[in-house]
């Protein structure tokens, strides 16, 4: 079955009505400061299309992990703040989720405008494993629109959880799926039914379990995997090379050291750095130094080394690949990109996606931070995805139960 898509919701007419929409507003903050809009910027131009056609918009959303309960430190303010900043529509805030102030607001909201209610998960009946405290929850978001309302499902980064503003809330109202949810199933039908060949997969990030069944799924559809970041010491390790104090997990080294004889089974390409940038401790000060693969212990740190980015051989070997790919999928940074000495390597990943004429799509919040945060035009990326964990689990091929729950 299709989902219902905010186009149809549109034609139907949304002038006076009160349309929830579920959005992916899960930023960075410092202190009550964002330091990446990226996802607020993303998300604004389904609201956007919402109030300009007349709709009172209110936009239910998560940040960080609360217990539960009310908790200045992940309050929505500052997003809302931002969210103003970036757009011509009214934006409120709520200060709680369905209480006084939020029922207040919502019933006084005007045609045109946006009402930001509070964290969703500052309710434990968000996240609560009980169906029952689901389902209550999500009638409480849906009695805030009173009569005539929708939803709208565009936080594709929340649709592998079952939580009550993603799946119950589709039970109590007429549900549509948001343009950013549309864009990101059909990119993520495109890697995983009918990628152009040669299609490379580039992984980092620092732990390799947060991978595994992912790698497991993409080797047998992708040409080459290319290998960095923090989980890169755990395959260097699986191949008997020392590392130094890099990070590992152990108790994953057998697993890994299937995988590299598994993708040389089925003929995909896995090629890890041939050189690492090893530092004497974790900091932007550190002495470091280039060393070759076979030699990590053997520099000026020894075995206290500490392994914080793809050395420049292996980011001039890794940008090559993507340049001669026709599909690329990048996932995880290839170093410790916030720190200046180590971020060499992921800007060489980035600089090649840009320069491929291939299709490329950036994953993963850290890897679209990097490309901000280093300077990247945005543009000059097929795509760059919303979806975060979501987005690993459909390419690893499981059931998303906020995507079941719009097409049902």
């Amino acid at each position: 079955m299709t989902a219902q898509t905010l186009d149809s919701l549109l034609a139907d007419g949304v002038a006076g009505r009160r349309v929830l929409v579920r959005s992916d507003l899960n930023v960075p903050l410092d202190g009550d400061a964002v330091t990446d809009d990226g996802r607020i910027r993303a998300s604004l131009p389904v609201l956007e299309k919402l109030a300009q056609a007349g709709a009172r918009v209110l936009v239910a959303a998560h940040l960080g992990r609360p217990k539960g309960a009310p908790d200045p430190a992940f309050s929505l303010a500052p997003v809302a703040r931002r969210m103003a900043e970036l757009t011509q529509v009214p934006v409120q805030a709520a200060s709680d989720l369905v209480g006084e102030d939020a029922r207040a607001r919502s019933e006084a909201l005007a045609d045109g405008s946006i009402l930001l209610l509070e964290n969703v998960r500052f309710d434990p009946r968000e996240t609560s494993k009980d169906d029952v405290q689901r389902r209550e929850l999500a009638g409480e978001l849906a009695g805030l629109t009173g009569q005539d309302g929708a939803y709208v499902g565009d936080a594709f980064g929340a649709v592998h959880r079952r939580h009550a503003s993603v799946v119950d809330i589709t039970a109590q109202l007429p549900s549509y799926q948001g343009d950013l949810v549309r864009d990101e199933l059909q990119v993520l039908h495109r890697l995983t039914e009918a990628p152009q060949r040669p299609y490379t997969v580039v992984l980092g990030g620092s732990k390799v379990s947060d991978k595994l069944a992912v790698i497991e799924s993409l080797m047998t559809r992708a040409d080459t995997l290319l290998i960095g970041g923090g989980m890169v010491y755990t395959f260097l390790k699986a191949q008997g090379y020392g590392i130094g104090q890099s990070l590992v997990e152990d108790d994953k080294v057998e697993t890994v050291r299937g995988f590299i004889q598994e993708a040389e089974r089925l003929g995909c390409r896995l090629i890890l750095p041939t050189d690492i940038v090893m530092a004497s401790e974790f900091s932007a000060e550190a002495e470091h130094t280039v060393l070759p693969v076979e030699a990590l212990e053997s520099g000026a740190f020894g075995d206290q080394a500490l392994g914080l980015d793809i050395g420049p051989e292996s980011a001039q070997r890794f940008a090559k690949e993507i340049v001669d790919s026709n599909t690329v999928f990048w996932n995880g940074p290839m170093g410790v990109f916030e720190l200046e000495p180590f971020a060499h390597g992921t800007a060489a990943v980035a600089r090649g996606l840009t320069e491929t004429e291939g299709f490329t799509v950036v994953g993963g919040g850290d890897s679209a931070a990097a490309v901000r945060s280093l300077g990247f035009d945005e543009s000059g990326f097929g795509h760059i995805s919303t979806g975060g964990g979501a987005s690993l689990e459909y390419l690893e091929g499981k059931n998303l139960p906020g995507i079941d729950a719009l097409t049902s």
